[in-house]
């Protein structure tokens, strides 16, 4: 790819499919609001990640990426470091910097998006981590973040998926018992996402009530099928646009600064 004479810091996601993208729409307005020149922030599809390792070797002027579905958990193997506290720990990178010697290190701001934005909602509910049992839909790589950020707040959970295995509970297995007992519900699945919004995980949503707090990953829409569900029982909903917010900006502190405060 060709990229204009000026442009001397590349940054960009790497993912498969990228129908749409918040990051892009994010930085580039942030370059443009805050004066940050010679910059650019791309999209790129990889299907795979076997051209990672070149795409890197043959675009000098990238410094970091982003990292989505379906590579989060994968691409730990191509990078030469893990930070310890946040990717190593969790097992999953969505963000990696890259040195002038083409060196890279693998971080995982998932974890402080959701752990931030999710202290924020409780905070003014007025409502207590103390308590508070959680479900967490889906196993993927957006699921290790947020199980970690649970261990962290002291919010026992259960992970929920179409699969069976000692460590999961399966969709048809979910008893008015479970559902009452775990008021926070969190979809790390992409079912619901545009352009497949008529999609939801399947849950017995009659067993929620005014008590549970639906917080979904998805944010575009900003009202999934999923919350709209656990909202018309009366439950509390929150999609995960703030959570992008505050992983990207965390993002562009490691690309720029390297921020190292986790509170891991």
């Amino acid at each position: 790819m060709h990229y204009p004479k000026n442009i001397m810091n590349i940054y960009g996601l790497i993912g498969f499919p990228l129908t749409h993208s918040f990051s892009k729409r994010y930085f580039t307005d942030k370059f443009e609001r805050e004066g940050i020149k010679e910059s650019i922030y791309n999209l790129n599809e990889m299907e795979t990640l076997d051209g990672l390792l070149d795409f890197i070797k043959n675009t000098p002027e990238l410094r970091g990426l982003n990292v989505t579905i379906p590579h989060k958990k994968n691409v730990v193997q191509y990078l030469d470091d893990l930070d310890e506290a946040s990717a190593e720990r969790i097992g999953a990178v969505n963000t990696i910097k890259i040195y002038a010697d083409g060196s890279t290190k693998g971080f995982n701001t998932d974890y402080y998006g959701f752990k931030q934005s999710l202290e924020e909602w409780f905070d003014k509910r007025g409502e207590d981590c103390e308590g508070i049992k959680a479900l967490v839909l889906g196993d993927g790589g957006a699921a290790k973040a947020v199980k970690v950020a649970l261990e962290d707040l002291h919010i026992p959970f259960h992970i929920v998926s179409r699969s069976k295995s000692e460590h999961t509970l399966q969709y048809e297995e979910l008893t008015e018992e479970i559902i009452k007992n775990h008021r926070l519900i969190v979809n790390t699945t992409p079912l619901g996402t545009y352009p497949n919004t008529d999609s939801f995980p399947d849950l017995p949503y009659q067993w929620i009530t005014t008590g549970h707090y639906l917080y979904d990953l998805v944010y575009n829409p900003a009202e999934t099928q999923f919350l709209k569900k656990g909202m018309a029982m009366g439950a509390q909903g929150l999609n995960g646009l703030k959570m992008l917010e505050m992983q990207a900006e965390k993002s562009w502190n490691i690309w720029v600064h390297e921020d190292s405060l986790w509170s891991v």
